[in-house]
């Protein structure tokens, strides 16, 4: 086991000044997008039904702008390449789009009937100059798909249900399933898997990201640990684990464990963001393998996560999570959808040593 290391004056950040969205989804937060183009707008998925759009920029008033109605929670959301539609996808099995160059609300569209079972997540990427979507199922598959067409283009069926997905570059796909597999593939030959491996963690995988090179990835499970594996075998000796959200116990040896449930790069210093059911957000840097800084607890769990195209806002949304089941959830829980003003010293990493 790894252990990071804080530099000194990683003090835990203040959040007192986190601007919250207004008209913030109904229910919990499934997934938070920052569109690939303008930094300024914001797709958030929710147990709702919905997919909101919210433009950051309008001053004093953060409502949603448009949304995206599914007939069941949506657990996923995305945008194509050049920020003009958004997609949905989750409990309904289906793939919806929402056109924003079609009038002042845009223009849903249902894609496909896509799975047998609910989508876990939905992601697009280019292949071969043409934008491409891939989703993930509980029904333990992948799918590919030409939004020209109605119908998957490519299929693959995964080692168990998809829990989370990750694309790099048009190039990389990282698929987490469920018993800890773990599916790498060549987006330029995306229907054969490069390579299959099983999560070094003990437990259950929550979500997987990839680095913004390409060449590797992190895995969060639910035990409150995280996972850095590099693609290719011959960096493996580089691979290392480490304890993330966790609270040590007065009374015991052993620390209490927070799921990990969203993780989110930096798209300019490359740096790593973990958010867990303990409300609370971390920044680690990986080459060095020490925390840049800690944020501090915010009442409830963080479910989603987004850094913006240039890497100066961090939105987080706050709610239940769903990690201890449908008994725990009182149906009161606060709900809400927060952008912190990132500082450099927050997200930049230190030389290399």
């Amino acid at each position: 086991m790894s252990r990071f290391t804080s530099r000194a004056g990683t003090s835990t950040s203040d959040l007192s000044k986190d601007i919250r969205i207004q008209d913030s989804p109904g229910d919990s937060i499934s997934d938070l997008r920052f569109s690939p183009q303008a930094d300024h707008l914001l797709a958030a998925s929710s147990w709702d039904n919905t997919v909101k759009v919210y433009d950051i920029n309008r001053p004093g008033n953060t409502k949603g702008v448009t949304q995206l109605g599914h007939d069941a929670p949506v657990l996923s959301c995305c945008w194509t390449s050049d920020g003009q539609r958004v997609f949905g996808a989750g409990v309904d099995k289906t793939i919806r789009m929402l056109d924003l160059g079609a009038g002042s609300q845009g223009q849903t569209t249902q894609i496909a009937a896509a799975h047998d079972e609910p989508i876990r997540s939905v992601q697009s990427f280019i292949f071969n100059q043409s934008q491409m979507l891939v989703t993930g199922s509980w029904d333990k598959t992948i799918k590919y798909w030409d939004l020209r067409q109605q119908t998957a283009i490519g299929t693959i069926t995964c080692k168990d249900r998809v829990y989370s997905m990750s694309v790099r570059n048009d190039k990389l796909l990282v698929v987490a399933t469920a018993d800890r597999w773990v599916h790498i593939i060549d987006l330029t030959n995306p229907t054969t898997v490069f390579k299959t491996i099983r999560s070094p963690m003990k437990h259950e995988t929550r979500v997987v990201s990839t680095s913004t090179d390409g060449t590797a990835y992190i895995l969060g499970g639910i035990e409150g640990r995280c996972a850095f594996k590099h693609i290719d075998d011959k960096n493996a000796s580089k691979d290392f684990s480490f304890k993330c959200h966790r609270h040590p116990q007065t009374s015991s040896t052993t620390d209490k464990a927070y799921a990990v449930n969203a993780i989110s790069v930096h798209p300019v210093h490359g740096t790593s963001s973990t958010a867990g059911s303990d409300g609370t957000v971390h920044i680690w840097d990986t080459d060095n393998k020490s925390r840049v800084k800690g944020f501090a607890e915010v009442g409830a769990a963080i479910t989603a996560t987004d850094f913006n195209k240039n890497g100066n806002v961090f939105a987080y949304g706050v709610g239940y999570d769903w990690s201890k089941g449908y008994a725990f959830s009182k149906g009161e829980e606060e709900r809400r959808i927060a952008l912190h003003e990132v500082r450099e010293d927050e997200v930049k990493t230190k030389a290399k040593r």
